[in-house]
Formats: C-alpha cells, sequence, structure tokens
C-alpha cells in the first residue's frame, strides 16, 4: 500500500514539473505579447478545458507531458503577435523560461530541505587509515578542509567522494586544501589507491583518508547548503552527459519515467522502513524530485532538434545568417528538423520504457 502511494506521489510531482516548466513558457510569451492559443498539462484526451480570452486551458489525460501552444511556433501564420514574427531576445527568453522554472523549482524544494538541516559532514579531513604515509605539513592534515579535486571545486563531501573516485588512482592528484585559513596547493600528490579490507571482509581500493566532519549550520549556512546542492545536481547531470558520451555508462543504463517513478517510490519506501516515519520517505523523495528537475531543465537546454536548446541554436542561426548573408533557414525546414528529431525522441523514449519495465519484472 506504501509503495502505491509513493507511485501517486511520485506521478503528481511528475505533473508539477511539467506544469511549471510550461507555465515559464506561458507567463513569459504572455509577458512579451505573443499569443497563446492552448496552453495544457498533460497529453491525450482533455478532462477539463475552459477558454479564458484568447486561451484555452485544459487538463489532459495522461500525466506524461503538456505544452503551451503559442501562434505561429512553427511557421508564419500572418499574425503579428505569433511567435515566428518576434524578436530573437523575446523567443530565447521565453524558450528559456521553462528550464529556468524547472531549476527554481529544485532550488525551492532543497532550500526547503536544508532550513531543516542543523548539521552536514563537510569535507574536510578527519583521519588516515593504517600505512597512509603522505601525512603531515607537506602533506596532508587532519582538518584540512578540501576546496579543489583534479581542478573541480568540492562544495560538499559527495564532491570529494565523485572526484576521488573519478580519479584512475594511479597517476597522482592535483589538490587544493584549506589549512588555518590558508590555501595550500598539492599538485601530482602521488596519492595512489591502495586494497583495504573493510568489516564485512569486502576488499575495497581506497585512497588511504577519511573525508567527513560535522559543522553546525546557521540560517545563511543552511540556505547556502540548499543552494549548492542544487547547483551540484547541474554538475552531476553533465558528468553523466558526459560519461554517455564518452562510453564511462552504457546507454542500457538510461532510465525513462516509468524506472524513474519505480525507482523514486522504493526509495521513498525504503526511507520510511528505516526510519518509520512517512514523513522521512517523502522528504527522500522531494529530494530525488528536485534532482529530476534540476536535470530536466538541464537537458532541455541541449543543442538538439525539438528541444528548447535546439529551438534556440535555430534562434540564434539564423541570427548570424541574416547578419552575415541577409538570409534565415525557412520555417518549414526548421519545422521538418524539429518534427524529425521529435519522432526520434519519441522512439527513444518507447526503446527506454520497454527496458524499464523489463528490469522491473525481472
Amino acid at each position: 500500500m506504501a509503495r502505491f502511494l509513493y507511485i501517486l506521489l511520485v506521478i503528481v510531482l511528475f505533473g508539477v514539473l511539467i506544469a511549471i516548466h510550461e507555465f515559464g513558457h506561458f507567463i513569459t510569451a504572455k509577458l512579451l505579447g505573443v499569443k497563446v492559443n492552448e496552453f495544457a498539462i498533460g497529453m491525450g484526451p482533455a478532462l477539463w478545458t475552459r477558454q479564458r480570452g484568447e486561451t484555452l486551458y485544459a487538463l489532459r489525460a495522461f500525466p506524461v507531458g503538456g505544452y503551451c501552444a503559442m501562434e505561429g511556433e512553427d511557421e508564419d501564420t500572418g499574425d503579428p503577435r505569433a511567435f515566428s514574427r518576434q524578436k530573437g531576445w523575446k523567443k530565447i527568453i521565453i524558450l528559456c523560461a521553462g528550464s529556468f522554472m524547472n531549476f527554481l523549482l529544485g532550488l525551492v524544494i532543497m532550500v526547503a530541505l536544508a532550513l531543516g538541516v542543523t548539521q552536514v559532514s563537510a569535507p574536510i579531513i578527519s583521519g588516515f587509515m593504517d600505512g597512509f604515509a603522505l601525512e603531515g605539513e607537506s602533506g596532508l592534515m587532519v582538518g584540512d578542509r578540501l576546496l579543489e579535486i583534479d581542478g573541480h571545486a568540492i562544495w560538499l563531501r559527495s564532491d570529494a567522494f565523485l572526484y576521488l573516485d573519478r580519479n584512475d588512482g594511479v597517476s597522482g592528484v592535483d589538490l587544493v586544501v584549506e589549512r588555518d585559513g590558508q590555501r595550500v596547493v598539492l599538485d601530482d600528490f602521488p596519492m595512489t589507491r591502495a586494497i583495504e579490507t573493510e568489516e564485512n571482509g569486502r576488499m575495497v581500493k581506497k585512497f588511504g583518508i577519511t573525508i567527513g566532519q560535522m559543522e553546525e549550520l546557521s540560517l545563511p549556512g543552511r540556505l547556502r547548503y540548499g543552494f549548492l546542492q542544487t547547483v551540484d545536481f547541474v554538475r552531476i547531470v553533465w558528468v553523466s552527459l558526459g560519461d554517455l558520451v564518452t562510453g564511462r555508462v552504457a546507454v542500457s543504463q538510461l532510465s525513462g519515467v516509468i524506472g524513474v517513478v519505480d525507482v523514486v517510490s522504493e526509495m521513498g519506501e525504503q526511507a520510511q522502513d528505516q526510519a518509520q516515519s512517512a514523513l522521512a520517505g517523502v522528504l527522500d523523495v522531494l529530494s530525488m524530485m528536485a534532482l529530476i528537475a534540476v536535470n530536466l531543465a538541464v537537458m532541455n537546454m541541449l543543442p538538439i532538434p525539438a528541444l528548447d536548446g535546439g529551438r534556440i541554436f535555430f534562434v540564434l542561426l539564423n541570427g548570424l545568417l541574416f547578419a552575415v548573408a541577409k538570409r534565415r533557414i525557412p520555417e518549414k525546414y526548421e519545422g521538418y528538423v524539429h518534427a524529425g528529431a521529435f519522432v526520434v525522441l519519441l522512439a527513444l523514449m518507447a526503446v527506454v520504457a520497454l527496458h524499464d519495465v523489463w528490469n522491473i519484472f525481472a
């Protein structure tokens, strides 16, 4: 029963993500004088509609999408208020607004969750394992705060684990730490992985340092912590995209809406079981939904046709072509590109959905 309730909660939250995204397009279009024919949440048959002025508002049956249908979005209809007739800067603002609202939602969730946090485990070295030979003033010391690892800023304890894990553990690590208020730079620090035996007998490779020291958070500190977590989500998405492109992560590891719903609902249920509290499960689900909101914001800004980032790319390309050759790409051809890419994306979503279903039942 609890699992079913978490699934319903995740579906509702997905609907909120979509509604927030489309509302970003809708409100900026209205503010900039662009005609909006329909603002819909969901796809498929309409469950509820209401006409207000020039805009039809609709709630549709399937909570897997939504849209803000602007006049002349894909072709010039002759209406002076059509999207296609607007200046480039207006188009870019409208197209960016959806992702901005998704990011803002993720930020609001994480800041709200952070308000309940009184202390966190900071990226501070708290100890060394037996045999660690690099301890001392010329190396690392207990109390050193990690500021950078291999050129990447370290804001949270999880950042330290992320970038140490990505180091090959052979060629050394570039570190910047804060010690007694001073920055200490340790380039090509010869810290390599060694095999350690955990209490359960499992053999693992570790660098030999223990990271994590509890710090009390003031109110400004909590706000900063929530903001840094949100910004960190953006970095995680970029790292994941890079891993996908380079082959470090297999395409088979992708998950779609079905897989995400299953994982998030299971995570909420497990959190409830461990903490004996439905609130703990809900908070974990909200944290994951903030990550998904930021993920959507970043992904939608990629310069891929059919996505807002792809449309922005064509706006900029048309601006460049007009400045150089006084020509623009015909709208019908741009429409063909977006339509073709949309079909490809739908096919990819279908394949990923089938993969999700297979994983769930397997």
